[in-house]
């Protein structure tokens, strides 16, 4: 198959420091190609992701994340540049797949990787409309059920490029970004109340994200709390690699958290609460614990030592794994382009 990918405008693919979305849209690409399909992306500027890219799109541009005019600017150009060399396109915005500028005659997927409730439950389910919509959790999928979801495909990751850690280190951790949803503040009480030091990366690019840390979180860092900032991925590998556990208190029903996947690959099990797609990621008392509160949670963190690293890792190199990703979304390609209207020969076929 020819297959065109559309990424967000903002964060470039793979991200130089924070951004699932940009992180599973690599391993997407990277894995097609090795399945021997032709992959071109359009993704900002300075992406090196090593497949076939759309030329002169603009830059990353974090500080303007999530702007309107920028994504439709982004989009009108993407398809642009697909019509007519690609088979069928993999759209990650969310203004694409309600472009009447789309390729006619190309199908197009589009990903839901935020939530499907409020105002984006109007949106995705005018886009399923004439786009299938792939979910990334079935907990996501279940909050919208008028929403028709074509499929549910969980992400994945390479785990052969992430380092096995010891935990070693006699910390906890937590990774994200710097905003309540996230839970950095019940991450700190949790690791106060277990007497576990803690060290939090995380991104505060935007303006909640500053407030925030500068309002709550930052009189709360002094030891055993320690504030390291955003980490580029080598530096993230090595914190989850010697943590004894990832603190993931997230405190909203989270479609799906990729740091949980990225804290197994290196052995590392994950404490967090019981929202959104955490039951389907971390199997209690094997990969984690999955708690209701604080005080749950910190009786849980006592306990991560007792976990089996191998076992994480294991985990995420078969189900969560970028290979079992990819090969659920050609099938699911293949489907497509077979039902296409008009179309005549052969089926395609995914590798």
């Amino acid at each position: 198959m020819r297959i065109g990918i559309v990424a967000p405008p903002w964060i470039t693919v793979p991200p130089a420091r924070y951004g699932g979305i940009e992180a599973v849209i690599d391993a997407l690409a990277r894995e097609f190609l090795a399945a021997g399909h032709e992959v071109l992306l359009v993704a900002a500027e300075g992406s090196d992701c090593p497949v076939p890219q759309v030329p002169g799109l603009p830059g990353a541009r974090l500080t303007v994340l999530g702007a309107g005019v920028d994504e439709l600017a982004h989009t009108v150009l993407a398809h642009e540049a697909l019509a007519g060399v690609v088979d069928i396109i993999h759209d990650h915005t969310l203004a694409g797949p309600l472009s009447r500028h789309r390729p006619p005659g190309i199908p197009l997927v589009t990903t839901a990787h935020g939530p499907l409730n409020g105002a984006f439950r109007t949106v995705y389910r005018a886009i399923a409309q004439d786009a299938p919509l792939i979910a990334i959790s079935r907990h996501q999928a279940m909050t919208a059920p008028e929403v028709p979801v074509r499929q549910v495909i969980h992400h994945g990751i390479d785990a052969s490029c992430v380092p096995l850690g010891r935990g070693d280190g006699g910390y906890a951790c937590f990774l994200g970004r710097m905003h309540p949803d996230k839970g950095p503040l019940q991450a700190i009480e949790i690791a106060r109340e277990a007497d576990v030091p803690l060290r939090i990366a995380a991104r505060v690019a935007e303006d909640v994200e500053r407030e925030y840390f500068e309002t709550v979180i930052k009189p709360l860092v002094k030891a055993p709390v320690e504030f390291v900032g955003e980490v580029k991925a080598e530096e993230k590998y090595s914190l989850l690699g010697g943590a004894v556990a990832l603190l993931n208190p997230i405190q909203w029903p989270e479609p799906f958290g990729m740091v949980m996947i990225e804290a197994m690959a290196a052995g590392t099990p994950v404490i967090a609460t019981l929202q959104g797609s955490a039951p389907e990621i971390v199997e209690d008392g094997v990969t984690g614990f999955l708690r209701g509160g604080n005080h749950q949670l910190a009786a849980a963190l006592q306990q991560a030592e007792t976990l089996d690293r191998a076992r994480c890792r294991k985990v995420t190199e078969t189900y969560f794994s970028a290979a079992r990703m990819a090969e659920e979304h050609l099938r699911l390609f293949a489907e497509v382009i077979d039902h296409q209207p008009g179309r005549r020969g052969s089926p395609a076929r995914a590798s």
